[in-house]
């Protein structure tokens, strides 16, 4: 194991796991590489669904597990949590020691992995900067992350020209395409009695998929924007709505309760599941309608689905996005509009025809190699790379 490069991936949601998980396994098949990974946050969590075990049922093991608070509905409890994921963080690096580590993304533990990395001195293999959603403290940490990290890999080319411009050098910046496209074209999805056998529950042909987060750079509640949503919804004669929990973000535990009265109220309309995990996420999107919410899914990977996305809100602003995605505000009446609009027979007829901007057809293998071959010696050592000046 000495010569062999030590890769150690950082996860902490089942979302950035299911866009993960191929990657894992690639680095694990091959014979120069050691895989390692350190779960955190939300998978160490019963709330929203334990979902470590579904790295171990991938077959594979968790060589380190970060605890950290999940009940973080204040910004005071989300920095007492981030606290405690830098202590934990530095105990894991210190014990396993890697070559290279792996985070994907703009939450906060991943800010924190990239923190404890730069000082253990160890590089870092940054996935899906570049990109913007003006609506989050996700916009500025996602950037920090980048003047971190050493290796990127971007979902589109406009996002790599963006890093670049953060002064990140070219040879070392990657457009890849999105992994969570990549998924939806390689996986073997379950069919929709495998799906309801499992879920237990009738997934009808006019079904929509809801996942709501917390916008913790707008002015207005999330509690407010989730009435709105579920006031809509209400309004939507035949159609059943299944909800995933939002992240552990600042004031999510409002959006949760607001959910579980609606399940409550409804429980033939709706229906919630903290977690579904990748493989049945991807599986019922085939058979939804639309997709509802303020989700970055919902604008990467829904569109490679053929069918249409309504993205509430700000959360989300400033991401390329495929002609199916729908924007819309956050008042009742303006949801309920843009779900007529993407509920219609020739928009959801225009939705399967879209070119998604973030799909490409090799993006596993273009995130791999670079990760198991560019050379790691002095890669610590960053230089800031001054864009040409314009001709005038």
């Amino acid at each position: 194991m000495t010569n062999k490069r030590k890769i150690c991936i950082v996860t902490g949601t089942r979302a950035d796991w299911g866009l993960l998980s191929g990657i894992a396994r690639a680095i694990k098949a091959r014979h120069d590489t050691h895989l390692q990974i350190i779960a955190t946050n939300m998978h160490l969590s019963p709330k929203f669904g334990n979902t470590q075990v579904e790295i171990e049922q991938d077959g594979l093991k968790i060589d380190y597990r970060v605890p950290m608070p999940v009940e973080n509905d204040t910004p005071a409890l989300t920095v007492d949590a981030m606290a405690m994921c830098m202590s934990g963080m530095s105990k894991a690096l210190e014990t396993l020691q890697p070559h290279l580590i792996v985070i994907l993304g703009d939450r906060y533990e991943m800010l924190i992995a990239a923190s404890a990395a730069l000082v253990f001195n160890i590089p870092v293999a940054h996935i899906a900067g570049g990109a913007a959603s003006y609506g989050a403290i996700d916009e500025s940490i996602r950037h920090a992350i980048t003047k971190m990290s050493h290796l990127h890999f971007t979902e589109t080319e406009a996002y790599r020209r963006r890093v670049i411009q953060l002064g990140e050098q070219p040879e070392r910046v990657f457009n890849t395409g999105a992994i969570g496209v990549y998924n939806i074209k390689h996986l073997q999805l379950l069919s929709r009695k495998q799906l309801e056998d499992d879920l237990q529950t009738e997934i009808p042909t006019s079904s929509l998929f809801v996942t709501f987060h917390p916008a913790t750079l707008d002015h207005e509640r999330p509690a407010k924007q989730c009435r709105n949503l579920i006031a809509a919804l209400d309004g939507i004669e035949g159609y059943k709505v299944f909800f995933s929990y939002p992240n552990s973000d600042t004031h999510g535990n409002e959006i949760i309760e607001l959910i579980e009265r609606a399940v409550k109220r409804k429980p033939h309309k709706y229906v919630v599941f903290p977690s579904l995990g990748q493989l049945r996420y991807l599986s019922m999107l085939q058979y939804m309608a639309a997709v509802v919410g303020n989700s970055s899914s919902g604008i990467v990977e829904v569109p490679s689905m053929g069918i249409p996305t309504v993205n509430i809100g700000m959360r989300q602003m400033g991401r390329m996005a495929a002609h199916s995605v729908i924007n819309c505000g956050t008042s009742t009446e303006e949801i309920s509009q843009a779900l007529a609009q993407a509920l219609s027979d020739d928009f959801r007829s225009m939705a399967r025809t879209v070119v998604n901007p973030y799909e490409q057809p090799d993006t596993l293998e273009k995130i791999v190699e670079p990760l198991c071959n560019t050379p790691l010696d002095g890669i610590t050592v960053k230089r800031f790379y001054d864009l040409p000046a314009s001709a005038n």
